[in-house]
């Protein structure tokens, strides 16, 4: 695939208005969503959840793609229909998370590094085949007393450049991710040192690598007070914040930075996004790629009577995607 195709596919994903719902959580992760809300982790219910999500009314207005797991990926509906094809035909790009999670980094106890390069230019063609237009590698960097040190930053942002190198390869555009985890008391001062020292070492790891950044996607954290902190940053704080991190870090090639939502509530989430936008414009569109923020009020729902709340969770989930398509554009407006 051509430059021209990857960077058309990754402008798409971020197009005026629109955002990812990531749905990527591996079996053991979705064991531990359903186990809140007293639902058995099935094979058949990850699948129906799926579909509830997927096949939601107009999700396609505001959401561009969404993030799947290797088993979504290759799942239907009910009625027969791949996954693949009924997002397609709604106008949402099918994703695929493909790093392995974070490990245990050999001599830097507390720090990890993400792994599931091994065999990953293989799994790549087969996801391609599958109709995967684009991957997320996530990467995790925790804020502590002595960390992160820079061997464990470098060590991430290498592995996610090879990533993305194997990604453009294959024909499928690559979302690196470099989480600057919200764990910990540490203020938002240092939150934006360690993220800036991030994204700077991720952008020259994808340079040294010839990852063409006209077609990567950037999912990134934001600036924000670590949840022990004592003195949580207001939202016009974060958003100032986190737009000048990203101003001094990230180049304006990047076409479009989605964040991730990090363990904050729904609306948090939605308010710091808009308040980003509504101090634009910036060097690139703004938009959002979330998973609890986008489906915790749906599952809830979903989960006390999963026949009969269907279609009313998949109400709020295409309400969900409306809020924060509207925070991508600056036009939110939270309810009285």
């Amino acid at each position: 695939m051509s430059i021209e195709q990857l960077e058309a596919i990754a402008q798409a994903m971020v197009a005026p208005g629109k955002g990812i719902i990531a749905i990527d959580e591996s079996t053991n992760t979705i064991a531990k969503r359903f186990a809140a809300v007293n639902v058995p982790n099935s094979e058949e219910n990850r699948r129906a959840y799926r579909e509830m999500l997927l096949t939601a009314p107009n999700l396609g207005e505001h959401i561009s793609g969404a993030i799947l797991y290797d088993e979504t990926l290759r799942q239907s509906t009910r009625a027969g229909v791949p996954f693949t094809k009924v997002m397609m035909d709604n106008g949402i790009l099918p994703g695929i998370k493909v790093d392995k999670g974070p490990q245990s980094l050999a001599g830097f106890p507390g720090e990890v590094v993400t792994e599931g390069l091994d065999g990953l230019r293989e799994r790549l063609n087969e996801y391609a085949k599958l109709g995967a237009k684009f991957a997320k590698w996530r990467a995790v960097i925790t804020i502590g007393e002595d960390s992160p040190s820079g061997t464990c930053i470098e060590a991430n942002c290498h592995a996610l450049a090879r990533y993305a190198a194997l990604c453009q390869e294959a024909g499928i555009v690559p979302m690196v991710e470099p989480e600057v985890l919200m764990d910990g008391d540490h203020d938002l001062e240092v939150c934006y040192d360690v993220t800036e020292a991030t994204l700077r070492s991720l952008f020259g790891s994808l340079y040294e690598q010839n990852v063409m950044l006209e077609g990567t996607i950037l999912k990134a954290s934001m600036v924000i007070s670590g949840k022990g902190c004592a003195e949580q940053a207001d939202v016009d704080e974060v958003a100032e914040a986190t737009v000048r991190c990203l101003k001094a870090a990230v180049p304006a090639a990047i076409p479009g930075i989605v964040f991730l939502s990090g363990g904050q509530s729904d609306e948090q989430a939605t308010a710091h996004l808009n308040a980003m936008n509504q101090i634009g414009p910036h060097p690139w569109p703004l938009s959002f790629s979330y998973g609890r923020a986008m489906q915790s009020a749906a599952l809830k729902l979903w989960a006390k009577d999963m026949a009969k709340n269907f279609a009313e969770a998949q109400k709020t989930v295409s309400m969900r995607a409306k809020e924060n398509g509207l925070a991508a554009l600056g036009q939110w407006q939270k309810a009285a």
